[in-house]
């Protein structure tokens, strides 16, 4: 990591966006490098309740083992398939036996709307994940990923989509709220054209963020070129500063 990219990022951020969260990064490598490898149980059930000590300002790096729950090491590539009766999990569930989500009508529709989910395989035994402003010049971001309100998210969004023509440089899949930060953004780094994800409406994520707070994540050479617009985009403008005297 280019450590003067880095502390003009975090000038600029504090810049323009007060004292907002600053994005969390993440990273595949095969070494440990020395660190010290998240423990099964000792971070909570959920993924995204592990990304609560990074937004924090706490690094982890976590394998297969780490992760407690079957869709987290799923979504992150570690493991493939589903588990038994997911259709029914995801959907009304089995009386007596499993209680579903209650997310799509039917285990039908599940079935169906699995064929389209995308595959996708850790390229790596480790990932490393880190807030922007402890990455040391080692490190090498695969991914930047915002935790943000309302205002924030409106500005990473306009700010993506300063240099594209078309309206749908970013895009929003249903999907689990691990998988829209790790999977799907992860995914776009191999597009030829990639796009910004906004994520975390997944009910069973929501209790391990603040509430009023969505996600926007995107591949670590998108972001680049996006950090590098911030001065000459809207946000030097009359109309972002009425905004950003209200961002708390």
């Amino acid at each position: 990591m280019n450590l003067n990219e880095k502390n003009r990022f975090v000038s600029l951020w504090k810049k323009y966006f007060n004292q907002s969260e600053l994005p969390v990064t993440a990273f595949y490598h095969q070494k440990k490098n020395n660190q010290e490898i998240v423990k099964p149980g000792t971070t909570g059930r959920c993924f995204v309740d592990a990304l609560g000590l990074v937004r924090d300002g706490q690094s982890l790096t976590l394998d297969v083992n780490s992760i407690d729950c079957f869709g987290g090491r799923k979504y992150l590539g570690f493991t493939q398939g589903i588990s038994p009766n997911f259709e029914y999990f995801l959907s009304c569930g089995i009386p007596g036996k499993m209680e579903g989500e209650r997310y799509k009508r039917s285990p039908e529709l599940v079935l169906e709307t699995s064929r389209s989910w995308p595959v996708f395989k850790a390229p790596a035994p480790y990932i490393t994940l880190k807030r922007w402003d402890q990455l040391d010049e080692q490190d090498e971001p695969e991914l930047v990923i915002f935790f943000a309100g309302a205002d924030v998210l409106s500005a990473l969004f306009t700010l993506f989509n300063f240099d594209e023509a078309g309206p749908e440089g970013v895009f929003t899949p249903m999907s689990s709220g691990c998988s829209s930060i790790i999977t799907y953004p992860y995914l776009e780094r191999l597009s030829p054209h990639p796009r910004g994800v906004i994520g975390m409406f997944d009910p069973s994520a929501r209790p391990f963020v603040p509430r009023n707070m969505l996600t926007f994540a995107l591949p670590m050479a998108r972001f680049i070129q996006m950090a590098a617009s911030i001065e000459e985009s809207f946000l030097i403008t009359r109309a972002w500063k009425e905004i950003q005297q209200r961002i708390d």
